[in-house]
């Protein structure tokens, strides 16, 4: 007789796979903690007042497979077109080690900022590449680590020109017509709060250069059009003016560079460098200056120092004037960069080198010569007389008949006006493309002769302004062009560093958690990545559906009723949130309402948001336990009710405690007239526990590289989208491709749209139950940890039940007066224990902040805290004089393995210094330099790869 067994049915691992412990773990740490199931703990963590506010109602998650199958099917409703639009985005190829041995390797996608650089040595030489390639083409001495994508580094450089700018009688911004349009945009928008005045118009026709105080110029012009633009920026410098060049660069690599005719910012994408085009982003802008405006230049910069044996070590220069520490004194928020999207770009310069790239733009304005030649053997206008590789057609009243036949050969070309058009070749273009372009034009002509035109075609460059100058004569560019020396030079530069792939990175206010695979794959589909974020809407059907659906899920999470996804970064959610606040106030006539009130322990970025959005800070007061003071807050809501238009606070705190009287908090700022934005930062606590949406908040940002699952990729790519409730919904960001036209807070209308399929299979996959399990694990773990340690180390702040939230701070400050052991000592030990340091003196100097995610396991979060308990125990030898004070394993961690077969000086041994616990036997990580010193840096700023010189010298 048969077995009967039952059916089991499709089953989804995947919220197993996401989650680190096990269940039997799971009930030890719930034993450990006094709870009885993970319930109990909610209960005991949640404030009473906000409890039953989750709205999470979602159906089950799905298996990895059939979300895989699911989001193939919304990739499909995308058209996959050839596109001649340009404007800013390019097709581009992708060279196939970059993308399998960068793009897709966790080893550089789940890396975190370079704040400790002797574990991020190998990210901080690929950005050096990146800094030194967009130095060398643009003819500026200093780039920065590149920021978040052309329109925002455009707005950038208007407001450093508005700092720097001797001509303080104007408040006048120009900006040439012939920038791209959105460019134009994101400039309004950032300057309408700050009271800016933005005059778009035609170059040729300034008469007053003394009206501005700086101006914007694009190079070669978003119509096609190459410039001379030496006289005009000669005018604007005598009239005390500052001058920003958009600039191309590829072209530059065959053009005079911005530098070398006088401009003072050359900024721009390097999207072209090997970034799909991927809906509009993520992709890398740069933003490069004059040496004499490098303290002044926004975003992060990589910089050469040494490390305590001399050796040489790169590091973050200048770390502490990351803008958005400066808090309300900021002049940017910017606190993230496009990291995996620079090392993309950097790399495909390594690979191509010098005469690879000058072929490669060579080629493309060969092909647009060729072009515009047949096309005006086919009696169509071509507008310019010298371009790169753009042209635009003076199609008369045949316009629209050409654009629909172009898309009925599923061809997109650039939209002008009535009466032209626009094409724009790229590397990936070829001659049939160009035949059949031509085609369009031919009303019954024969085609013209490809190759009689190709064997004769002039350049169409301007002679006076073809480039002299050499560039990438560093030997990094002119060395890796095999596919072998390419992927060993990855490998080992992946090997210096430590991410998520290698152990647990404990970053508060962070949240390092798993980047699934599964959640990765539909990245790199051609679905997701070949679509131009301006192509006719009813290509983009798939993205339209994934947006939709995405924005459904995240009003579910957070109980808002409307979500904008442009925002393409924490930063850049805040600044939406707090337009959309101050339009909202406009709308009612409240133009008055310019105070924002800030807690004390908020994140640096929210003051400096702030302060960009024309608010003016307070500050209100916390108490003793890290809460708000709710008196203080009280007090100047009242002292300022007429003038109050927000508060910004975090949420469970920036302390890591969700604080009890947050609806009381909320009520105060309404009653006085104000808006509540929460920042959703620590919003990895909340997903199907309560929701800040119905207690209380107004409008919230996400940051879905933390909560949701976009990887960090060593300092971005981020997305951070904002939920409103339905009164902000009519003043979320607007944009030229959408419905609401104005108000562009990036440059493309779903920002970094390419990586939103991340987010959107997590949210499937783990479903509403999953997602809620998921912050209950991450509060678990944080307990966990925060009482395994609180004997050695004392837990600063906790709520009132004695519990953290999902992050909990370890106050060092003590060592530091018993032993001489600070905080940082305390970070580089643990780089020999292979563990990335927790968050450093944030919110509280001296201290550590850990967040361990939901996805670790118990073992991890052992390793992790026998490690910190080892550390302990070293420095009670400090405090009982058994290590001396100076001379011990604290004092000079990390110890490198050149260290430890040279000669050995310390008064402890060496197996102490690299194996202090046993397990690191089996699975050493070995850092490549000693610790990095700073002050050096600083002093002796270095941000480009050394001269050919320095490095045969060396």
């Amino acid at each position: 007789m048969p077995i009967k067994t039952p059916f089991l049915g499709t089953a989804n691992e995947f919220i197993a796979r996401h989650i680190g412990p096990r269940d039997a773990d799971v009930q030890a740490m719930l034993d450990l903690l006094g709870f009885a199931d993970l319930e109990a703990l909610s209960a005991s963590v949640i404030p009473d007042s906000i409890k039953g506010t989750s709205v999470l109602e979602m159906g089950a998650g799905q298996s990895e497979a059939d979300a895989l199958a699911a989001i193939k099917a919304i990739a499909s409703k995308n058209q996959l077109c050839k596109n001649y639009i340009g404007q800013g985005y390019y097709g581009t190829h992708t060279p196939s080690p970059i993308l399998r041995n960068l793009l897709e390797n966790p080893a550089w996608y789940t890396a975190y900022t370079p704040y400790q650089p002797e574990i991020s040595q190998g990210r901080l030489e690929a950005l050096l590449n990146f800094q030194t390639l967009i130095s060398d083409l643009t003819g500026l001495p200093i780039s920065n680590a590149s920021l978040l994508d052309e329109g925002t580094a455009a707005a950038e450089a208007m407001t450093f020109c508005k700092r720097l700018s001797k001509n303080k009688a104007s408040n006048a911004f120009f900006a040439s017509r012939h920038c791209h349009p959105q460019t134009l945009d994101v400039l309004r928008t950032r300057a309408e709060p700050l009271g800016i005045e933005v005059v778009v118009g035609d170059e040729a026709e300034i008469t007053d250069a003394s009206a501005y105080f700086g101006a914007l110029l694009q190079y070669p012009a978003s119509n096609g059009d190459v410039f001379d633009y030496r006289e005009l920026v000669a005018r604007f410098h005598a009239a005390n003016a500052l001058v920003a060049v958009a600039a191309d660069l590829l072209a530059l690599t065959l053009l005079t560079p911005p530098g070398e005719f006088g401009a003072d910012v050359a900024i721009g994408s390097a999207q072209r460098f090997g970034v799909p085009l991927g809906f509009g982003g993520p992709h890398a802008a740069y933003f490069a200056t004059r040496d004499a405006f490098k303290r002044d230049m926004p975003g992060r910069l990589v910089g050469v120092s040494i490390d305590r044996h001399g050796k040489p070590a790169l590091r973050l220069a200048m770390q502490t004037r990351e803008q958005h520490i400066r808090r309300e004194k900021a002049t940017s928020n910017i606190c993230t960069a496009q990291v995996l999207l620079a090392n993309i770009a950097s790399m495909y310069a390594v690979y191509h080198g010098p005469q690879g790239l000058t072929r490669i733009a060579r080629r493309v304005h060969q092909l647009t010569a060729i072009l515009a030649q047949g096309l005006a053997k086919l009696g169509h206008a071509v507008e310019q007389q010298s371009f790169f590789d753009t042209l635009t057609v003076a199609s008369g009243s045949q316009t629209a008949e050409l654009h629909a036949k172009a898309r009925a050969a599923q061809i997109n070309l650039r939209e002008v006006d009535g009466g032209r058009l626009g094409l724009s070749l790229d590397e990936t273009s070829s001659q049939a493309d160009i035949e059949q372009l031509w085609a369009l034009f031919t009303e019954g002509q024969a085609l013209p002769d490809f190759a009689a035109l190709a064997a004769s075609i002039p350049s169409r460059l301007p002679t006076a302004l073809l480039r002299q100058s050499a560039i990438l004569s560093h030997p990094v560019f002119n060395r890796y062009h095999s596919e072998t020396e390419l992927m060993r030079y990855l490998r080992k530069l992946a090997d210096k560093d430590l991410a998520l792939d290698r152990s647990m990175i404990p970053l508060g206010s962070c949240t390092m958690k798993l980047n699934a695979a599964s959640e990765m794959i539909p990245v790199t589909w051609a679905e997701f990545g070949n679509l131009h974020p301006f192509a006719p809407a009813e290509q983009s059907q798939g993205y339209q559906q994934l947006t939709d659906e995405l924005e459904a899920m995240l009003c579910a999470a957070t109980g808002y009723d409307a979500v904008s996804l442009q925002p393409n970064a924490g930063s850049q959610g805040e600044y939406a949130g707090l337009l959309a606040i101050r339009a909202y106030h406009h709308s009612r006539g409240d133009d008055q309402r310019d105070i924002c009130l800030i807690p004390s322990s908020a994140h640096g970025t929210n003051p400096a948001t702030a302060n960009m959005a024309g608010m003016r800070v307070v500050v209100t007061a916390c108490d003793a336990r890290g809460n708000v003071d709710i008196a203080d807050l009280r007090a100047k809501a009242g002292e300022h009710k007429d003038r109050l238009a927000a508060l910004m606070i975090t949420y469970p705190s920036t302390h890591g405690v969700f604080e009890e009287g947050i609806r009381e908090i909320c009520a105060i700022i309404h009653d006085n007239g104000g808006q509540v934005y929460i920042d959703g930062a620590n919003m990895n606590a909340m997903v199907g526990l309560c929701a800040p949406g119905k207690f209380g908040g107004d409008v919230s940002h996400l940051n879905l590289h933390k909560t949701f699952c976009i990887p960090h990729g060593g300092g971005g790519p981020g997305v951070g989208p904002i939920g409103v409730k339905a009164h902000l919904a009519p003043f979320l960001p607007g944009h030229a491709q959408m419905e609401r036209k104005i108000g562009a807070v990036s440059a493309a209308p779903f920002g970094s749209a390419s990586i939103l399929p991340i987010t959107w299979m997590y949210i499937r996959m783990m479903g509403g139950a999953g997602l809620r399990r998921a912050s209950q694990l991450a509060i678990l773990n944080a307990n966990y940890i925060a009482r395994r340690l609180e004997e050695h180390y004392p837990v600063l702040y906790s709520g009132s039940n004695g519990l953290v939230a999902h992050e909990c701070i370890l106050d060092l400050r003590p060592l530091k007066d018993s032993s001489g052991i600070s905080v940082d000592d305390v970070a580089k030990r643990l780089i020999d224990f292979g563990f990335h340091a927790p968050t450093m003196s944030f919110p509280v100097a001296g201290t550590l902040m850990i967040e361990p995610t939901e996805s670790e396991a118990k073992e991890e979060l052992d390793r992790f805290c026998d490690a910190m308990i080892r550390i302990r125990e070293e420095i009670r030898a400090v405090e009982s004089g058994e290590l001396d004070r100076e001379d011990n394993p604290l004092k000079n961690a990390p110890h490198t393995a050149a260290e430890l077969v040279g000669e050995w000086t310390h008064p402890y041994g060496r197996e102490l210094a690299v194996y202090p616990v046993a397990s690191l036997v089996e699975a050493k990580y070995w850092p490549p330099v000693g610790r990095v010193d700073n002050v050096f840096g600083d002093r002796n700023l270095v941000c480009a790869c050394p001269s050919i010189e320095a490095y045969q010298e060396a």
